[in-house]
């Protein structure tokens, strides 16, 4: 087999808080109201995304591992999760507030939902003047406290609000609250999960269905953590035509690159597929004999068997970088 970059069809999905942003500015093409979210690249049951291009066209994420198991996803990866591919590739676009939430860390998800956790990084790509997101708490509390505060419905009131701008960087780990407020139009990186506690969700009526949302406070209390940070936003370097560190973690690892001209990647040190995202701009990449150009809002996957990656582009752009190691 002579593997090539692949790209897959989104999933466009509803969300009651979805806006306009995946179309006017990522150029998503759908016919739908309120989409949320762009599921780009996902292996979760009932929601896979297909391949779109070349000669495995039609294959989902789960035939490319049975098929080709370690040169697909890495053979430390193969061994690690099997038939399972480990991330979840979306865009999300913030027309209202999201609920706010949490997400259980791998051993409880695993107890209660037989799935992974949902550590996930967010990658803000555009914000309305102001527009916030809500992550972690302005000062470390404690179970009884949290508590009291959601029974008189004042949860809001302890939490960590933010302002933010494109570019702006953070990593969420279970246990840890947030929601993405109104106006974010942002990448995340997640493990593969749609595992979430729904905390506070302001009384909103969904007009698909007619009714309020379900909350999860009975299951999410015991997950969340308590302890206030410094800071929660990830600060990186922003060299041109290099590799810059972004989020790294025991389940995904972030590299952001800006190009104004060409790079050479060397993955033979990586057991690991690679993902590329689009975030600005447009990137050649040329693999082997294979050429693939993605736009601002594309994605693109690379099976671990393609070592060697020439990156060129014709006008300022970014492209997140994302694998398993």
């Amino acid at each position: 087999m002579t593997f090539y970059p692949l790209q897959f069809q989104p999933l466009y999905k509803y969300r009651m808080w979805g806006g306009e942003k995946l179309k006017t500015v990522l150029n998503k093409n759908y016919d739908a109201q309120s989409i949320g979210e762009s599921w780009e690249i996902s292996d979760v049951e009932g929601d896979e995304t297909n391949v779109i291009n070349g000669q495995l066209q039609g294959y989902t994420l789960k035939k490319l591992i049975k098929t080709f198991g370690g040169d697909f996803l890495g053979q430390a990866v193969f061994d690690k999760f099997g038939e399972e591919f480990p991330l979840l590739i979306k865009f999300i676009d913030a027309k209202t507030p999201l609920s706010i939430q949490v997400h259980p860390h791998d051993s409880i998800a695993k107890e209660r939902h037989d799935s992974f956790g949902k550590n996930e990084m967010w990658y803000v790509m555009d914000a309305d003047e102001n527009a916030e997101i809500i992550v972690g708490f302005k000062k470390t509390t404690d179970k009884f406290n949290y508590s009291k505060a959601l029974s008189k419905g004042n949860v809001l009131e302890l939490l960590n609000t933010l302002q933010v701008t494109a570019g702006d960087t953070f990593y969420i780990p279970t246990g840890r609250v947030h929601a993405i407020g109104a106006g974010v139009l942002l990448a995340e990186i997640q493990q593969t999960s749609d595992v979430t506690y729904r905390i506070y969700d302001y009384n909103r009526v969904d007009k698909a269905t007619g009714e309020t949302r379900e909350l999860h406070n009975d299951l999410a209390t015991d997950v969340i953590d308590f302890v206030a940070h410094d800071s929660y936003k990830t600060s990186y370097e922003k060299s041109v035509d290099a590799v810059n560190t972004l989020v790294h973690t025991p389940y995904f690892k972030t590299n952001i690159l800006f190009l104004e001209d060409t790079l050479n990647r060397d993955y033979t040190a990586i057991d690991s597929f690679v993902i590329y995202i689009c975030t600005k701009g447009n990137i050649s990449i040329t693999a082997g004999n294979h050429e693939i150009t993605i736009l601002k809002g594309q994605s693109i996957l690379l099976p671990a068997a393609l070592k060697h990656v020439h990156l060129k582009t014709t006008e300022s752009s970014e492209i997140i970088e994302v694998f398993y190691e």
